[in-house]
């Protein structure tokens, strides 16, 4: 395990002083989704050096991590993230996998293709293709694929978009990161013209290009997910499996504390086309959510990293950091039978449980006791984010955010 969170230049002496008989997994950032992707990868033996811009996340600590240590945050200095990465790789002695959980450390690694370090996802003309927005739904239309009713503003005066769609209505960003630097979110809702004007104006002085979108009648509980990893050779040879979400917290709109394998066909077909399309490999989260009033699933996003509920595919036989990292290296990965999976988020769905009076605990006594035991980790099909008895560390670390001021943001 990593026993201390370095700085660059104790990181870089503590690697010079190591060996690796094969190409250690550079995790970044170290929070939720990492400490997931560190111990799929240390399942199958993977060295991991996980990788942030301070000490404040919750997996360095993790048994599944061999180094952490501070680099430059790609959003604050590329080119600084750049020489750091190349010289973490210089010191490891040896050609790193980059495993990126965040936007911006996907794109930190897309844009600067730092020096020997491999990656087991398209490069940024592909991530783009997917990203965009704009280009998402051009494509889900020409593909007949369902995505909730949107408009540019390019195309259709304001007027007209606000008659066709009535209020609440959703403005979204083509892309995210000019639109979350002005807003401190990806989405916002606006009930009524005068918020509508406002954010469309404060969007334009942000130079964020955007999209208004319908506020899609969603039906609680249904929302539904492919989790994939694409290998170049294309969708015909991809690894997956469809996940609900079916506990949020908060109920509606949070993010997934509950979340099971289910068999939705359709969610599968209509997310490897639009990958397809674009051609992306890499591993992905394509995110569909049920509208109640056209009853079918509509696509909203895909996300091109790992996220929050990784390791629930992992614990279904899906694997898929083993199989990106086997897919840029001579390491050997894979899938036999994939089948049932459910995953936990215990500390928002402990919340939800103590205070929404409407939701009733779906989980099982015996459920309750494979947790309290450790037990779920070697039997059955439950799994869970961050807490693990056998790894104990990230949890006590995610116990002690909930006592302290230190913050730490992470889209996970």
């Amino acid at each position: 395990m990593a026993d201390t969170f370095h700085d660059t230049a104790d990181l870089l002496d503590a690697l010079e002083s190591a060996s690796f008989d094969r190409p250690p997994a550079l995790v970044a950032n170290a929070h939720i989704t990492g400490v997931s992707v560190a111990r799929a990868l240390d399942a199958h033996d993977v060295p991991v050096i996980a990788l942030d811009r301070n000490e404040n996340g919750v997996a360095w600590p993790s048994d599944a991590i061999d180094f952490a240590g501070e680099v430059t945050y790609p959003l604050d200095d590329a080119d600084g993230f750049r020489a750091d990465v190349e010289d973490v790789v210089a010191a490891a002695g040896t050609d790193c996998v980059a495993f990126a959980c965040m936007d911006e450390w996907v794109r930190g690694f897309a844009e600067t293709e730092p020096e020997g370090v491999r990656l087991p996802f398209s490069d940024l003309e592909g991530i783009e293709r997917v990203l965009d927005k704009d280009n998402l739904y051009r494509l889900c239309e020409e593909l007949g694929v369902p995505y909730p009713e949107t408009y540019r503003l390019s195309e259709t005066p304001a007027d007209e978009v606000v008659e066709a769609l009535g209020f609440p209505l959703v403005i979204k960003p083509a892309h995210k990161r000019k639109f979350e630097e002005a807003f401190g979110t990806n989405v916002i809702e606006v009930d009524d013209r005068e918020s509508f004007d406002e954010t469309i104006a404060a969007a334009a002085d942000a130079g964020a290009n955007v999209l208004v979108q319908e506020k899609v009648p969603v039906k609680t509980g249904a929302d539904t997910s492919l989790a994939s990893y694409v290998p170049p050779s294309g969708t015909d040879d991809a690894v997956s499996v469809v996940g609900n979400a079916a506990v949020r917290f908060p109920r509606q709109f949070g993010t997934s504390c509950m979340v099971e394998t289910v068999d939705r066909p359709a969610v599968r077909d209509r997310a490897l086309s639009v990958l397809a399309e674009t051609g992306y490999h890499g591993i992905s989260e394509s995110e569909f959510v049920y509208d109640e009033d056209r009853e079918e699933y509509v696509l909203l996003d895909i996300n091109t990293r790992p996220w929050k509920w990784i390791s629930m595919p992992v614990r279904a036989g899906a694997n898929l950091p083993m199989a990106a990292y086997a897919a840029v290296t001579d390491a050997e990965y894979g899938v036999d039978d994939v089948g049932e999976g459910r995953w936990v988020y215990l500390r928002d769905y402990l919340e939800l449980c103590a205070t929404d009076p409407a939701f009733w605990d779906v989980l099982s006594t015996e459920d309750w006791a494979s947790l309290v035991s450790g037990s779920f980790e070697d039997a059955g099909d439950l799994t869970t984010g961050v807490y693990r008895p056998s790894d104990p560390d990230p949890a006590a670390r995610l116990v002690e955010t909930e006592f302290t001021d230190r913050e730490y943001y992470c889209s996970c």
